[in-house]
């Protein structure tokens, strides 16, 4: 038996995440709908050069590292992403305005990578889940925890039994440089609390993957977003870090055939 078969069957207690990592979705193709909620960062986001000097934005969906794991999954998968996003302008309209709080989109599961504008570039408070209002939504505080709960609580109203998985951001040593690595933490402790508050999963990047300096940067970034194959590296994180997260919690993700239809669960 080889250690890629050995692994399909076994979770290793001393195993870490992204330890193995498998470019055909593993076992997060049992999701068959999912939706990626976050920044430039999910959407594929490229830069180009204008006459000018200055530099054009572009989100390109389709090397977003959501449409790379749809390709590695054959999973139906939205972006609910863009340039710029923030859990803030998300619940501010954002969402809605652009279809992405219709019913008829419900996933399996949603990953959700926000935070680096909202704290690293723009400090909005942090917050903590003292913030989040069970009973309404919209009672949430104005803080980035407030808000990304509300995301949160939004999708559990459209899809009652989803699995979610909350990411950090990665290491990037030029925004300790810029005396910004404290925000990145600041970040991913929210993001665990998140985790914990609603019984669900950390991707934690900022941990687990590689930093993206040197040679990384030189092969996977174009000037300050990553380029077609960072894109695809990054789908291959996700996959193998949620792949990593079944294997080691498979009493979890026993029902997922049957999330989002009428279907009564077993347990």
């Amino acid at each position: 038996m080889t250690e890629q078969t050995r692994l399909r069957y076994t979770a290793p207690v001393d195993e870490k995440p992204l330890e193995h990592l498998v470019s055909d979705g593993g076992y997060t193709s049992i999701f068959r709908r999912i939706a990626c909620v976050g920044d430039s960062l999910s959407s594929g986001e490229h830069e180009s050069l204008n006459p000018d000097g200055t530099n054009g934005y572009h989100d390109l969906f389709e090397h977003s590292w959501g449409q790379y794991l749809a390709r590695m999954t054959g999973a139906t998968v939205f972006n609910f992403s863009g340039g710029g996003m923030m859990a803030s302008t998300y619940c501010n309209g954002h969402a809605e305005a652009m279809g992405w709080l219709d019913p008829e989109k419900w996933a399996q599961a949603y990953i959700i990578a926000l935070g680096v504008n909202d704290i690293v570039n723009y400090n909005q408070a942090p917050g903590t889940v003292a913030d989040i209002c069970d009973e309404n939504l919209a009672k949430n505080a104005e803080t980035f925890t407030g808000y990304y709960a509300r995301i949160i609580q939004t999708y559990k109203q459209i899809s009652p039994d989803a699995k979610f998985f909350l990411v950090t951001p990665p290491i990037h040593p030029t925004h300790a440089e810029m005396g910004l690595s404290g925000r990145f933490a600041v970040v991913t402790n929210c993001v665990y609390a998140l985790a914990d508050y609603f019984g669900t999963y950390v991707i934690d990047l900022y941990r687990y993957a590689p930093a993206h300096s040197g040679a990384y940067v030189d092969t996977f970034y174009l000037h300050h977003h990553l380029n077609a194959a960072g894109y695809r590296v990054a789908a291959e994180q996700m996959a193998s870090y949620i792949d990593y997260i079944i294997r080691h919690h498979p009493q979890d993700f026993k029902n997922v055939g049957f999330i989002g239809s009428k279907t009564p669960m077993l347990c």
